[in-house]
């Protein structure tokens, strides 16, 4: 059995993603690890980040970003189907830049792909979500955020990434258009075991004018060209009252430990409510924070009424 990681990435330094940090956690139980490098931006410094990991196990395919062509942040998906195309494993382990997996996880995940690698009705596997805000001490429990995701998938041509790369689905036809990424017709569910370990995703732990930054770069990505509105974005990102989310009282991956050192921004954050000018984030909504409510504290936690791409089996 063989395990190819892989993931995408475009000006990690600039935009503070922990991109060493989550290759590091899974390579140990890859084959091969293929990240998709997009065309950084010249005082960006990504290429000596990756020239950190010292594995012949790492592989890079050089590329260049059309976000004009793939608006909507399907580029995200273009990219990982370059680092999915280049991949020659059994199964795929895919890791986003911003996300990482516990050292105590891999031998369950591992094992996993052991025990289903000849059984065909398994596409791949889901895992349970740790989305963490602000700082590396909360994160989000809320029907605002999806709780588990698709990270492995067979090694299946038919198998691609879906709109904005947060999950994958089978394709009966693809040409790998931007119509391609977005479209539900014609396109399958996978059918997924669940395996008990976490993903833990730092997207949103980052000094909040880091977090500005991310912010408009993701509008670009989405819109295709640079929206007037972006230029309104406030300079100091606000994450709102941390002390409405959850605790973590868990352990992080062994390999964030240098990356949390690094937090420094305790005093921009606050844990009371402060009215703001600012749209409200989705989880801070009375409809979301209503429905999170109920399935936190009458429904075992499970979602009511959620979208799910995938079918958990047995």
């Amino acid at each position: 059995m063989k395990i190819s990681g892989f993931t995408f990435v475009k000006n990690a330094d600039k935009l503070y993603i922990p991109l060493k940090e989550a290759i590091l956690s899974a390579l140990p139980i890859c084959d091969e690890f293929i990240v998709a490098v997009g065309d950084n931006d010249e005082d960006d410094k990504t290429d000596e980040i990756l020239a950190e990991i010292k594995s012949n196990k790492l592989k890079i395919v050089r590329t260049v970003w059309d976000i004009a062509a793939f608006p909507e942040n399907t580029e995200f998906a273009r990219q990982t189907e370059i680092a999915k195309s280049h991949c020659t494993g059994d199964w795929l382990f895919y890791v986003q830049a911003d996300e990482a997996v516990h050292e105590d996880d891999l031998p369950i995940i591992k094992q996993a792909c052991e025990d289903n690698l000849d059984h065909l009705n398994v596409d791949g596997f889901v895992f349970d979500y740790y989305h963490f805000w602000g700082n590396y001490e909360h994160y989000h429990v809320s029907h605002a955020w999806y709780k588990k995701e698709i990270r492995i998938i067979r090694n299946d041509p038919s198998i691609h990434s879906w709109k904005d790369a947060q999950s994958f689905r089978r394709f009966d036809t693809w040409e790998g258009t931007f119509e391609d990424f977005k479209k539900t017709e014609g396109s399958h569910k996978l059918k997924v075991k669940m395996i008990d370990a976490h993903f833990y995703h730092y997207g949103h732990v980052r000094p909040p004018k880091m977090m500005t930054k991310k912010r408009r770069s993701n509008a670009i990505s989405w819109h295709g060209t640079i929206p007037k509105h972006i230029l309104s974005f406030e300079t100091v990102y606000d994450y709102g009252d941390l002390s409405k989310l959850v605790k973590f009282k868990g352990t992080h991956p062994a390999v964030m430990k240098d990356w949390i050192a690094k937090f420094d921004w305790e005093n921009q954050l606050r844990y009371t409510y402060k009215k703001t000018v600012r749209d409200l984030f989705k989880h801070e909504k009375l409809k979301y924070r209503f429905v999170s409510w109920i399935e936190n504290n009458l429904n075992g936690n499970k979602v009511i009424g959620g979208f799910k791409n995938y079918i958990i089996i047995k």
